[in-house]
Formats: structure tokens, sequence, C-alpha cells
């Protein structure tokens, strides 16, 4: 299945699940625990959250001037679309009618469920929201306190750089550059998403991407991610172009190895990853810009990969890496692939 359409599909999935119990909860609290009564409220659960989901995933996620707005605004006119589901709904009166009991005919009936319903609805909208913000990964993570404690995994790390950005923000400004850069890494999300990656930070003009060792072996995603990006900016470098008078072009590492995941800070928590792993990445990153093809993958990595690389790689033998005095077996990728 693709892997965009599987992502969607589970929250949906998630979104449901919570519709559902939200209108148990409700049903309890407001009106008893009688079958009647809890058909309508798992009805109604149901319904809003499939429509309310549905839209969510389907439709607003597509919308780039949506996204383009602040977090309130987004909120509000988020909100606004969900109010007028909950009305039409309502109005239907679904719920009822399943259920074989009298339609709600009193006005105040009507507007306390819709109260009940939207704010709900506004706690699955804001819920979106925070997710956009922090990530559904890190923010599933923080809720399960996965990395509370700190734990060692094996993962693949995927440093990728915006060449030239220096040159870039010299010509386009401040404001111009953070928006190429950003209109940048929204297109190279991409592809993490089709490869099942993990997007870890945005540093400058950097992306980092990382994959458990399980889901990263499998197809090689994480080369397979690397050169979807490339693929992708060459297909849009027409608009890049007519917009910013240039088209980005990326570098690129890989490497492999346990890396120390935990939560930290107070103020502002967040989930970190440590070790010599991300170090030797992104020195790896650093020799990139002076390899033909801007990339290069260690062996570590190339070893743990389930089958063969999709597409040649040229052996670049042992370079000298700061930091380790036996240097570091490597291989490279031609620029198009």
């Amino acid at each position: 299945m693709n892997a965009r359409l599987e992502r969607k599909l589970q929250r949906l999935a998630a979104v449901l699940v919570a519709g559902i119990l939200s209108g148990v909860a409700i049903t309890l609290s407001a009106f008893g625990g009688g079958a009647a009564q809890l058909t309508v409220g798992i009805t109604y659960g149901f319904l809003l959250a499939g429509v309310i989901g549905s839209i969510e995933l389907f439709v607003l996620e597509d919308w780039d001037w949506l996204k383009r707005l602040s977090f309130l605004s987004n909120l509000a006119v988020r909100s606004a679309i969900y109010a007028a589901i909950i009305i039409g709904i309502q109005l239907l009166q679904p719920g009822e009618r399943i259920a074989g009991v009298a339609p709600q005919d009193s006005l105040q009936n009507f507007w306390s469920s819709f109260a009940r319903s939207a704010i709900v609805s506004v706690l699955v909208n804001l819920g979106f929201g925070i997710a956009n913000l922090i990530g559904s990964r890190a923010l599933m993570n923080f809720v399960t306190g996965r990395y509370h404690a700190p734990v060692e995994e094996d993962r693949f790390v995927l440093f990728v750089d915006i060449a030239g950005s220096t040159g870039l923000a010299e010509r386009l400004g401040g404001i111009g550059i953070h928006r190429f850069l950003d209109r940048t890494f929204r297109l190279l999300t991409q592809s993490v998403v089709d490869y099942r990656g993990e997007v870890l930070n945005y540093v400058g003009d950097e992306i980092i991407v990382t994959w458990p060792e399980q889901s990263g072996a499998v197809d090689c995603r994480p080369l397979r991610c690397f050169v979807a990006m490339r693929r992708a900016l060459q297909k849009a470098a027409p608009q890049f172009e007519r917009e910013f008078g240039a088209v980005p072009q990326i570098r690129g590492s890989l490497h492999f190895g346990p890396v120390i995941v935990g939560e930290i800070g107070d103020v502002k928590r967040a989930i970190v990853f440590n070790g010599d792993v991300m170090n030797t990445a992104a020195r790896l990153e650093e020799l990139s810009r002076k390899v033909d093809g801007g990339f290069l993958a260690s062996r570590a990595a190339m070893a743990r990969f389930a089958g063969p690389p999709p597409f040649p790689v040229s052996d670049l033998g042992t370079l000298p890496i700061r930091g380790r005095v036996d240097g570091i077996d490597v291989v490279g990728i031609g620029a198009v692939a």
C-alpha cells in the first residue's frame, strides 16, 4: 500500500476509535447507560469522527493555503468547517433513527448536543494541530512515555543538506531564503513519508531523518528516500526557478548504529538523539561536499540492508574523518540515479 495512504488510514482509524469512545463517555455522563442511548452516542461518535477525520486527512491536509496560516488561524478555519459538519449531521439525527428512539424536537437539546460534539471535535482538531507542529510520532512517543527514560536503539540516520544556501541567502535575503527552505523541506518531507522515515529535526539548511533498523533495512529505504528527494526537486525545478530564480540541490550522508533516544529539557521538552552515530553522520555530510555525486553512505549502513541497493554504488574506500583515527569505509552514488 502507498505509504502516504497507509499513514492517513492509520490516523483515521485512531480518530474513529477516539470518536466512538467519546460518544460512549458523553452518553454515560449525560444520559446514563441505556442501550438505546449508547447506540445513539456510538453512532454520532462514529459518524462525526469518520466524516471530520476523512475531510481533515484527505481534503484539508492538501490545501496549501491552509498550511500557510498561523496556528490559531488554521485552528479557527478548521473549527468552522467542523461546526458546519456537526450541525449537518445532527439535523439529520442518524443516531436516533438507527437506535429507533424519538428524534430530538427541542432546540435546547439540539444545541446541547452540538456543544458536546463541538468540544470533542475542537479537542481532536487541537490534537491534529499539535501533531503537525511536533510530528505525529513524537506526539505519540510523548503520550506513551516511550522515551521518558533514555533507551538505546539501532537506527539509520540520514543527513540531507541544501547546497549553496549561504549564497542564496545573500541573494534572496532573510525572508526569501526562509521561504525557499520551507518550500524545499515541505517537498523533501513527502519522500520521507513515502519511505516511512521519521523527520528528527530541521537544523538551518539541513533535514535529519531516521529509521529504526527493522524498518530502514527493508528495500534500502534510506537510499531510495534520498534519490526520491532528488527526483522530486528535479520535477519541481521549473516552479522553483520561476519563484526564486534558483533550484535547490541536495547533498547527503547515511550512517547506522546505536543511538541514545530520550526526553530532555523542562520548559521546552524534546525527544533527542545522541551518540557517535549522529556525530559521524554529520561529519560524513561534510565530506559529501567534496565527492562526486554529493552523497556518502557508510559500509556499516550498507551492510544492514536486507537486499542489494536498487542502483549502482561506487566504492570510495576508507576516507579520513574527524574524530576517528582509522577513518571510515564509504560508498557513493551518482548525482542523478
